[in-house]
């Protein structure tokens, strides 16, 4: 979440209603049982992070991790998640939604940046040893989307956005292993499966 300082910021700022205001939508139950009832929404932020993974990180990682190791396998397993995405091209294609050029562009953009999505939340689960910090992740992320860098540049606050943008990315590298330090969270399935398999010295497991 620490990431996303930059575009926390630019949405509290664009947001017309208070913080009070906006904490009582949040937690009103109201708003809750409208969402639980919006499959769109429970595509998107639960059956989909929930789903994907479980396939992609806790069945996939797995397979593929002792078989070329664990730094392989953290970038190979993601290129399987990009092109999981690629079925938005029949979507937009059926709906004609912009030009087929711009169609595979966006395909393409989409196919990167889920990809590296996919081997940061693969690097979470393999130093975690857990599905549910991916799961909130990837849910989080549905939720904000790409940062709108564009807008951020045009903002009316620009410097104080652009520095939250660039304190959010300097926390992130900051913390990311400290917080992800295997020591904090016991028993890594993953790790202990290369133990046997005869790998004991996988950086990433220590």
């Amino acid at each position: 979440m620490i990431l996303f300082l930059g575009p926390l910021m630019q949405l509290s700022m664009d947001c017309p209603c208070d913080l009070a205001d906006g904490l009582k939508v949040v937690l009103a139950p109201r708003s809750w049982a409208r969402c639980l009832t919006d499959m769109r929404w429970l595509r998107n932020q639960v059956i989909a992070p929930l789903t994907e993974e479980l396939v992609f990180r806790a069945c996939m990682l797995p397979m593929l991790a002792p078989c070329m190791g664990l730094g392989p396998a953290v970038f190979t397993c993601p290129l399987f998640f990009g092109v999981a995405h690629f079925h938005h091209i029949i979507e937009q294609l059926r709906f004609r939604q912009s030009s087929v050029g711009n169609i595979f562009l966006s395909a393409a953009f989409q196919f990167s940046y889920t990809a590296v999505f996919g081997a940061y939340t693969a690097f979470l689960f393999i130093r975690t040893g857990h599905l549910i910090g991916p799961v909130l992740c990837h849910s989080f992320c549905n939720y904000m989307g790409f940062p709108a860098v564009c807008a951020a540049l045009e903002h009316p606050q620009r410097r104080p956005l652009l520095a939250g943008y660039a304190l959010g990315v300097g926390l992130f590298l900051l913390l990311l292993q400290p917080l992800t330090d295997p020591k904090l969270y016991g028993s890594l399935p993953l790790c202990v499966l290369l133990e046997r398999a005869g790998d004991s010295e996988a950086p990433l497991c220590s």
